[in-house]
């Protein structure tokens, strides 16, 4: 409790007081009336906190400022004022950001509770040190970094941000305002889409300038602790990288754009190599280290600059190398330097010659579709294939021969026959950690996951070269359901046990939250992973198979995300916990992995999660069969009541018109589309989990983060059975994070700013069924926890989302407004309607990028 009350304290101080300093510094800056937008938008905002205390409409609230300050203005003048305010409060945001990142280690204890430190004291102190040795052999955590379109700055703000938190923490006044002024001049807006490589190449930034320098620092110091502990085999940490292999759903992703991705990574690797080997020769000037280390500087500088095909470039002579190096100066130069020269092979061990494993991932009906194509001008399936049973399509599909490199047609089935014959060529440049895994997402049965198998054997791959992973993704409730039935399936089916043989009896299942709770509301979707993992790990035990899960994890709890260390801490002895393997996406990747120290900060605490977990048994609450049924009634009820909003006939409708759902493709943050099928009316089931939980997010409702938990905690209250649920609360820490997450979505709701619709005659019964739902959770969350305010045990976090959003509320307010004025400008033919659409765009970048976890 001390470390948390002093930790709010430097909150107070390095980022609330600091950010109204160098609030006030925006004011000052040079440029057109920016000094009265400030004094208008302080203006707007007392508008906006007295107008919806009043119960005021954002229509009413922006009319009324107007009026008042500028009374007969045109709408065209109007919306050019709306514009600045939303410019000025984007800066706010970034000014935010920076004081937060730099603040870090300062609000943060970097050596408490889940931290590398606290883990060696708890090894110690127990006597674990032999447990540690044998859950390295194969522990590791993997973060993947995706390109899902959630982050909306741009690269030049990111870099300001990164500048601004570093002249912040050396209290540089003169570059800070140097950095400020340069963020006035900065756009903001994205005037096209990224390409895939656009995004491939934004997130190689973060490898290079933070996980390259991060992970090399924790293994560095596992190893330097237990020296015995850690094997030269496991690297402990692992990257994982979508930008370029993820075709789900993105037309753009071609197999030149993968290669060209796994070119990028491989030269951005050798690039962090080159420079810390030069900064090595700076300091072995010792006899015979001076000449190896000055051999490889070269060797890296022409692999880097002048690569020549006839002198390959060996990742494990440079290994080699370096080890040949630490043992010259441990026995000849008394062990000086070898910390660095220790960080350098940590970072080797770790990044290889691949940087991060560039996945690839495509929809299981589009696979379907191809191996059609195929069969229509090959005939590789029988004439009855189609009515043929799963087991006997299993068995042709494990059998197929090689068809010819002739192109068909269809330029899809060329690219997908082009991507797995790529796999090969990309193992042998970055070595096989390169590229191997094939995710398939909407995984409904196990020849989905065979047709992948077969497309590499229709590539021309023999059954001993397909040196790749086949990862099924299951993701909705139903699919969750049948998972373990699939993998069985699997598991008995000859040929694929050969294939898992092959690669060390290991099977990834990768499981998504996002379509989950999109599909059956926060608590079913939370439940059903779980139930699943517990069935797919007792299945895979009993077949001899060691189960890797691979959760598909956005930033909010709505899709997986919130207090994701706390989450691996509280599985149960019934849940595989080999690796802990997660995707990092959106702003998660810029919030807690934006700077090493909180990326060293967030990666220690999965580290330990993992491995206290298995080590420390005493803490370890596995749920009972009890409260496992409890658990499956609530989840049951809490389906109903979401259900019953997700199916409402105006639902779909509530969220097109009234959030800004429909502008959201053009954004220009992702090069993905915003829904699976380009169809006219907006049906759930194509729209992608992103988009919908953003909506959400930007109408401050996070529908899918909390609703229908508090209709399955009222309903067990009137069951008579609150005393096992309140028991739940303070035995399971399992129970107790769901529950933790649930309050981070809802300590981001206003309803307030969108109060209006709750008298709409249309969707007026659909807000209030939100809002009662809310309202309801809210109550039963207060009384099992005993407190009075959400997030009351997180002090820290819950002042940032309180300052966050309330320098965001004239930006919620005037996207509402916008989004009225629009319909009116639409229904009437204004030539308003265009600038009304820009501006509701314009409001999203703040809005979500304040959240930092928001989609």
């Amino acid at each position: 409790m001390n470390n948390q009350s002093s930790g709010l304290q430097e909150f107070k101080n390095l980022v609330g007081i600091k950010f109204q300093l160098y609030n006030s510094l925006f004011t000052s800056l040079p440029f057109h009336r920016i000094e009265k937008t400030g004094i208008f938008l302080s203006l707007l905002l007392t508008y906006c906190e007295e107008g919806y205390h009043k119960k005021l409409s954002p229509v009413e609230i922006i009319e009324e400022f107007f009026s008042k300050h500028f009374p007969g203005g045109t709408d065209r003048e109007k919306s050019d004022i709306l514009f600045r305010f939303v410019q000025y409060v984007e800066r706010q945001v970034v000014l935010f950001d920076a004081l937060e990142d730099a603040a870090f280690t300062s609000v943060n204890d970097m050596g408490g509770t889940g931290s590398l430190k606290h883990l060696f004291s708890e090894i110690i102190q127990y006597s674990k040190e032999k447990e540690l040795k044998e859950k390295l052999t194969d522990y590791d955590v993997r973060l993947v970094l995706t390109a899902h379109p959630t982050q909306f700055y741009p690269g030049p703000v990111l870099g300001i941000i990164n500048d601004l938190s570093r002249a912040v923490i050396q209290n540089n006044a003169a570059e800070i305002n140097t950095f400020m002024q340069q963020l006035g001049k900065t756009p903001f807006f994205k005037k096209n889409k990224p390409t895939p490589y656009d995004e491939a190449i934004s997130l190689i930034w973060y490898l290079e300038n933070v996980f390259y320098h991060a992970a090399g620092k924790i293994l560095s110091s596992l190893k330097s602790q237990f020296p015995d502990a850690v094997s030269d085999k496991n690297p402990v940490i692992q990257m994982g990288f979508w930008p370029g292999g993820d075709r789900d759903g993105n037309p753009f992703v071609k197999t030149d754009t993968t290669l060209k991705v796994a070119e990028s990574l491989r030269a951005a690797l050798l690039r962090c190599y080159y420079f810390d080997v030069r900064r090595l020769k700076r300091r072995l000037t010792f006899k015979e280290v001076d000449l190896i280390i000055a051999e490889w500087e070269e060797k890296l500088y022409q692999e880097l600059f002048t690569p020549d095909p006839s002198r390959p470039f060996h990742f494990s002579d440079m290994l080699k190398a370096m080890l040949k190096i630490r043992e010259v100066l441990i026995y000849q130069n008394n062990g000086l330097f070898l910390t660095m020269v220790d960080n350098f092979i940590s970072k080797m061990r770790i990044f290889g010659l691949h940087f991060a494993t560039l996945d690839l991932r495509q929809e299981s009906s589009v696979h379907e579709r191809v191996l059609n194509i195929i069969d229509e001008r090959d005939e590789i399936f029988p004439g009855d294939y189609d009515e043929l049973s799963e087991k006997e399509k299993i068995k042709i599909l494990a059998h197929l021969k090689p068809v010819s490199k002739t192109p068909y047609s269809d330029e899809l089935t060329n690219d997908t026959l082009a991507c797995v014959r790529a796999v090969k060529t990309i193992q042998e440049k970055n070595g096989e950690s390169g590229c191997n895994r094939y995710i398939i997402s909407q995984c409904n049965s196990a020849s989905n996951v065979m047709e992948v198998y077969a497309l590499f054997l229709l590539g021309g791959l023999k059954k001993d070269q397909i040196n790749l992973d086949i990862v099924p993704l299951f993701e909705t409730v139903d699919d969750l359901h049948h998972a373990a039935g699939i993998m069985e399936t699997l598991y008995t089916n000859p040929e694929y046990r050969a294939h898992l043989k092959k690669r060390n009896e290991k099977q990834t299942i990768m499981v998504g939250f996002s379509d989950g709770t999109k599909d059956g509301g926060y608590l079913m979707a939370n439940w059903s992973i779980y139930k699943a993992k517990e069935e797919l790990t007792r299945i895979s035990e009993e077949h001899g198979i060691s189960v890797i899960f691979f959760d598909g994890r956005g930033g909010p709890p709505a899709r997986g995300g919130g207090k994701t260390h706390r989450f691996y801490s509280s599985l149960g002895k019934n849940i595989a916990n080999k690796e802990i393997q997660l995707t990092i996406q959106g702003q998660t990747v810029s919030s807690n992995f934006g700077t090493v120290d909180s990326a060293q900060f967030n990666i220690e605490q999965l580290v330990h999660a993992g491995i206290s977990n298995d080590l420390f048994s005493m803490r370890k609450v596995t749920l009972t069969e009890e409260e496992e049924v409890l658990l499956t009634e609530m989840a049951d009820i809490s389906y109903d009541a979401y259900t019953g909003l997700r199916d409402h006939d105006y639902f779909a409708e509530y969220l097109s018109e009234v959030s800004p759902l429909q502008f959201y493709g053009e954004t220009n943050i992702g090069s993905r589309p915003s829904k699976r099928k380009n169809t006219g009316k907006l049906e759930l089931k194509d729209l992608r989990a992103i988009p919908f939980v953003g909506a959400f997010s930007q109408l401050k409702q996070n529908v899918s983060g909390y609703y229908g938990v508090g209709a399955a905690l009222q309903e067990m209250d009137k069951k008579g059975k609150w005393k096992q649920v309140k028991n739940l609360y303070n035995n399971s820490p399992y129970f107790k994070t769901l529950l933790d997450n649930s309050e981070m979505a809802m300590k981001k709701c206003f309803f307030p700013l969108t109060e209006s619709f709750s008298r709409h005659p249309k969707y007026g019964k659909i807000w209030m069924l939100i809002y009662n739902e809310f309202e309801l959770t809210k109550k039963y969350i207060f009384k099992l926890s005993g407190k009075q305010e959400l997030m009351s045990d997180y002090p820290i976090e819950q002042l940032s989302i309180q300052m966050r959003e309330r320098i965001v509320l004239p930006l919620s307010t005037i996207q509402q407004y916008a989004i009225v004025r629009f319909r009116e400008a639409e229904s009437s033919g204004s030539a308003m309607k265009k600038i009304f659409e820009k501006l509701i765009i314009r409001c999203s970048f703040g809005i979500i990028n304040a959240a930092r976890n928001s989609a």
